[in-house]
């Protein structure tokens, strides 16, 4: 079937065909066309750009430029790479700089100029001859600023943690009445033994009446440092950390445990291991609790097992164990403050460690199975892409 010719392939063939007039005509016709495109982009909210395969900006709209800093005068000399450093390390470019994409392509990025925002890019490769592979690549890059749309989640999240607070307020109020309450029996055993004669027996109870009391004393420090940690923390202090070094010297840490428990640790990893921007202490102090987890939830032996994996955008590592599982109809709970099923657990671990992973925009995901185990994934945005927090 013949190739179906746009009107305007059909004036351009009757070009030569034109009298001075009909030509003149042709030409205002075609500059009111483009005037009125050009109002319509330049009405539209979005950014709109046209760049080649090297990255040069050949047209934009109004609001692509103010959202970029680009000038009218830069137009066909500069490329979008230059104007949104973030963008190049994001998109497949070859050693000079062309861009190679035969799909769409969305990101999210934080613009530092003319003005500090969060824009969503959304390109699309296409030619201008449909049907003819030779000619030139071009994309359409379309420019959202979502500036609001995250100051909106940042506003939720920090509901959240108050809601959060307010939790916490009144569950450690609950907690601390628990043992509070076996403290004041026991002390009142304590006193009616101390004022009656004594003999070997008595003392023997007198003993155990102590114990469970500083064990007791201990399980409310533990609450406590755990629930101060939970709603007064501290923002990261970022410094390359590698994962790999650091999840070895808490294992180094918890050897005597992990011995006495008949575990072993086994490590899958890549040759370069994995470094990215984060707060050593914090990280330690995540990789102290899924440890600790992970050997509890086996009682008999067992082993955990350690995974590190990296693509273009995230680190990733998992902490696994061969324990006894998670129920399904708790996992949606388990970021829950209290929520535990340990014997003489806080429940303030895990939702410790979703903060932290938060705070370093990162992630963490469970997933578990009753009788053969639970692997935790953490997600870390790669050295170059961290993702920072909104200025307050």
């Amino acid at each position: 079937m013949p190739k179906k010719q746009s009107s305007l392939d059909r004036v351009l063939g009757r070009l030569d065909n034109l009298d001075t007039v009909n030509l003149t005509n042709l030409v205002q016709r075609l500059a009111r066309e483009r005037g009125l495109l050009e109002a319509v982009f330049n009405t539209v909210r979005e950014g709109i750009l046209v760049v080649d395969e090297h990255g040069v900006i050949e047209y934009s709209n109004h609001a692509a430029r103010s959202m970029i800093g680009l000038k009218e005068t830069e137009i066909g000399t500069t490329t979008l790479w230059r104007l949104v450093p973030g963008l190049r390390q994001s998109l497949n470019l070859k050693s000079d700089d062309t861009l190679v994409r035969r799909s769409a392509l969305s990101r999210e990025l934080e613009l530092t100029y003319p003005e500090h925002r969060f824009a969503r890019l959304y390109m699309v490769p296409f030619r201008e001859g449909i049907d003819d592979p030779g000619s030139a690549e071009r994309f359409v890059v379309i420019v959202s600023d979502i500036t609001k749309e995250k100051v909106t989640t940042r506003e939720m999240i920090e509901g959240e943690r108050i809601s959060s607070i307010i939790l916490l307020a009144a569950s450690v109020a609950h907690e601390l009445g628990n043992p509070l309450n076996s403290l004041t029996i026991h002390l009142q055993l304590m006193e009616r033994q101390l004022k009656k004669p004594g003999d070997a027996a008595q003392a023997g109870k007198l003993g155990e009446s102590i114990r469970i009391c500083q064990d007791e004393v201990g399980r409310l420090d533990g609450i406590i440092r755990n629930f101060l940690e939970a709603i007064r923390p501290r923002p990261p202090d970022f410094q390359p950390v590698n994962l790999l070094e650091l999840l070895d010297d808490v294992l180094g840490f918890q050897a005597g445990e992990l011995e006495d428990r008949v575990l072993k640790v086994e490590v899958e990893a890549a040759d370069d291991p994995p470094v990215v921007m984060a707060d050593r202490d914090q990280i330690k102090q995540v990789f102290l609790n899924l440890i600790k987890n992970a050997m509890e939830a086996m009682t008999n032996g067992g082993c955990i097992k350690i995974r590190s994996r990296t693509d273009d955008e995230w680190v990733y590592l998992q902490v696994g164990d061969s324990g006894h599982g998670i129920p399904e109809e708790d996992l949606s709970n388990v970021f829950q403050p209290f929520h535990t099923s340990k014997e003489g657990g806080s429940g303030l671990g895990l939702m410790i460690v979703q903060r932290i992973m938060r705070d370093h925009g990162g992630q963490i995901g469970i997933e578990s199975q009753e009788g053969v185990g639970t692997v935790v994934t953490l997600q870390f945005p790669y050295q170059d892409r961290r993702v920072r927090l909104l200025k307050k």
